[in-house]
């Protein structure tokens, strides 16, 4: 009695998890409450009067998203494969030259459905952390006026490489090229720049789980006029559309509806998600915080004395940062470690990079503390499967840029309490 017992911490059961996982892999990503509780509702007729206002509301405010006045917006009850499936089968034929670029899994298997749909996809390989191969994509291009499309991902996620979309829009305006131009943007569009309009971009997809910070089941899709019209004009595609048709969504939607039962608690989640980044953050600033969150572990990356897969520093992802292990360690023995141990969950590297990156995401509704806490985890994960990491030493730099970019995000105009 009176003396402090020391706790033996040897488990005599299995342990249990503690508080919340930290899901910090490139996607899905953190859903806030607030959606939570906006997607926490009884299901509704959605052939009501009422309908329209929920219908017509997220369609309007998805162009911010997009940054384009000219788009039309589809939601289609989808992911983003479905929308990649929506973008290519309203515009294109079978038989139709379609450039695109291989440098990593999600580019890698938008090139095998344009395959399967009979789509001739003359695809460039680039070592995986590399960009685009602007040279080679404009000789193509150069030499060939019957290619119909260029399909390309802005922010490809196997490789934290996000890509230069208005640099293939100069190019084919350089060359009074027709071709399309269509751009996966799952991993960007609503968490980094992104300029549909500006940058002539005909197709834009994204996903709802990604920066929009809600559930995966939202295949989202941008359309300008010119694709618009091919999609609208009988006969000028002959791919198959039934599910994905934007002329079925255009004709229910103009009226405020859709071709078929829509995800109504997702609806109703993505209206709260555009009231957050469009109406109270506004896109731009959206943009800014994911910079600022993605600079903090490039520096902690640097700390480490490790780099990042993305080979060029201005073709570095702001929402996934794929990190290179030593020679001789196992990158998925990492994440394992991270996801038992500590309650983290990082994005395994995939297909060429397997083993050799783990993946970090800095997307949706995160914040300096989320991310510090991340490294923390990383860290500790490294040290156990024996890469030589400095305990603290990643955290310090990201702690040390966040503390003097930070800004007062609450309590703004209030008054302290007297306790």
């Amino acid at each position: 009695p009176g003396t402090i017992k020391k706790l033996d911490l040897a488990r005599t059961r299995m342990a249990v998890p503690h508080g919340r996982n930290f899901l910090m892999v490139p996607g899905p990503s953190h859903v806030p409450d607030r959606i939570l509780r906006a997607m926490h509702r009884q299901s509704e007729d959605h052939r009501s009067l009422d309908f329209p206002k929920i219908t017509h509301s997220v369609l309007k405010d998805l162009k911010e998203i997009f940054q384009t006045r000219e788009g039309t917006c589809f939601v289609f009850p989808a992911t983003g494969t479905g929308a990649w499936e929506s973008s290519l089968s309203n515009t294109l034929s079978r038989g139709d030259k379609v450039i695109s670029v291989r440098l990593g899994q999600f580019s890698h298997l938008w090139i095998d459905m344009m395959q399967r749909f009979g789509l001739q996809a003359i695809d460039f390989d680039v070592e995986w952390g590399c960009g685009l191969p602007y040279d080679k994509i404009e000789a193509a291009l150069s030499a060939d006026p019957t290619i119909k499309a260029v399909a390309v991902v802005q922010n490809e996620t196997t490789t934290g490489v996000f890509t230069d979309i208005y640099r293939i829009r100069k190019i084919l305006d350089k060359l009074a090229h027709p071709a399309l131009l269509l751009v996966d943007g799952v991993s960007s569009i609503g968490s980094m720049v992104f300029e549909m309009d500006n940058w002539g971009v005909d197709v834009a997809v994204t996903g709802s789980q990604k920066g929009l910070m809600l559930p995966a089941g939202l295949g989202l899709v941008c359309a300008r006029p010119k694709a618009i019209k091919i999609a609208m004009t009988p006969g000028a595609s002959d791919l198959p559309t039934v599910f994905f048709s934007w002329k079925d969504q255009i004709d229910n939607n103009q009226l405020g509806y859709f071709p078929y039962t829509p995800s109504i608690p997702l609806l109703f989640g993505l209206r709260e998600a555009l009231d957050m980044l469009i109406k109270e953050e506004g896109i731009q600033n959206v943009w800014k915080r994911h910079f600022r969150m993605a600079e903090g572990v490039r520096r902690a990356v640097a700390a480490w004395g490790m780099r990042p897969c993305a080979r060029n520093e201005n073709e570095r992802s702001d929402t996934v940062t794929a990190v290179l292990v030593p020679e001789g360690f196992d990158a998925q023995q990492v994440v394992t470690i991270a996801y038992q141990k500590y309650n983290l969950s990082l994005g395994g590297g995939l297909m060429k990079v397997r083993g050799k990156v783990f993946r970090i995401g800095t997307l949706g509704d995160i914040n300096e503390l989320m991310v510090l806490g991340t490294l923390a985890g990383a860290e500790m994960a490294m040290r156990d499967v024996g890469i030589p990491v400095k305990l603290g030493s990643g955290v310090a730099a990201a702690a040390e840029y966040y503390q003097s970019t930070a800004i007062p995000v609450r309590g703004l105009g209030g008054t302290q309490a007297r306790i």
